[in-house]
């Protein structure tokens, strides 16, 4: 009987093919520019830049830092790259400190987590010990991305609620902002600023006696009078908005704009869906509230009310006459 053997050539056989590393990432987030904030940062960019690179089996695929608000990823350019190189298919998992740090908004989050499962792309949430790509954690997922949109909701009503309060028992710190014309007095209270009052005096006369926006902001470049932003020439806008300031006549109108919802952060007029609170003389005037009226009719009708008008929708005074 013919016996067949089959004899393998040295260094022939089959070799093992070898796992490709892990392509890993890391996304840091803090919210806010506190400098305490700042070395929290650092820190979680030096930690997984590290734990990373020191990882067998991985390589640095990027660590995507940031200071920016979870409520969006509009305003989050790094966690938009970061979204980039998962689509690209640079990345394999990603590393994140706790599902908030990832996102606030639940829909949105869970939106871009199915995305990148689709992508074969696992995140990591250390904190809370789960991997995106476990079917069996997804509802644990919805209660965590709940909850961190719970916490932001109730952090920014508080919010309102305190800035609504500062308004009511005339304590806001809006209305000590400084605008052209004023500055500061040893004890910090507003006051004007000369001989940069007497500009504003100036300009309030030259739209009174009919002068264009156009016309004003050639006066002031003739003057050699820089815009408060340092420019050469002041914009129609810039003027415009200077002209339309109840601070010059020592009053201060409260709540102009609202943010509508905590997610869009859209700046709305207030048209009266708001309470508006006015402080009047609240500081020294630069020109007399005749002027003012003249120049704006309309804005001056509203905050000249009488105090039985006062209380109608939309508006509250605040302050002592001296």
């Amino acid at each position: 009987m013919r016996i067949i053997t089959r004899i393998t050539p040295p260094g022939a056989k089959k070799k093992q093919k070898e796992k490709p590393p892990l392509r890993v990432a890391a996304y840091c987030r803090v919210s806010t520019e506190r400098p305490e904030q700042e070395t929290s940062l650092d820190l979680q960019v030096r930690y997984y830049t590290q734990r990373i690179e020191s990882t067998p089996g991985w390589v640095n695929a990027g660590v995507f830092a940031e200071k920016a608000s979870g409520l969006s990823i509009k305003r989050r350019k790094e966690f938009q790259r970061l979204l980039d190189s998962c689509r690209n298919g640079e990345i394999d998992m990603v590393l994140v400190k706790s599902v908030s740090r990832f996102g606030r908004d639940s829909l949105e989050m869970f939106k871009i987590l199915r995305e990148l499962q689709a992508l074969d792309v696992d995140v990591f949430f250390e904190e809370e010990g789960i991997h995106s790509k476990d079917r069996q954690v997804q509802y644990y997922l919805t209660i965590y991305c709940a909850f961190a949109q719970t916490q932001s909701e109730n952090a920014s009503r508080n919010i309102r609620w305190g800035i609504e309060h500062s308004f009511m028992d005339g304590t806001s710190g809006y209305a000590e902002f400084v605008c052209f014309g004023y500055k500061r007095d040893r004890d910090g209270a507003l006051c004007p600023d000369e001989p940069n009052a007497s500009i504003v005096r100036r300009m309030f006369e030259m739209r009174a006696a009919g002068a264009s926006l156009g016309a004003i902001s050639d006066w002031l470049y003739q003057q050699g009078v820089p815009s408060p932003r340092g420019k050469e020439h002041w914009s129609r806008e810039t003027i415009k908005k200077l002209l339309q300031n109840e601070k010059y006549i020592g009053s201060v109108l409260l709540q102009k704009t609202y943010v509508q919802d905590l997610f869009s952060r859209k700046q709305c007029k207030n048209m009266g869906e708001k309470l508006r609170y006015l402080y009047q003389f609240a500081h020294p005037a630069i020109i007399s509230p005749e002027l003012f009226e003249k120049v704006n009719p309309a804005i001056y009708a509203i905050i000249n009310r009488n105090p039985e008008e006062a209380d109608a929708p939309g508006e509250k005074k605040e302050g002592k006459q001296p």
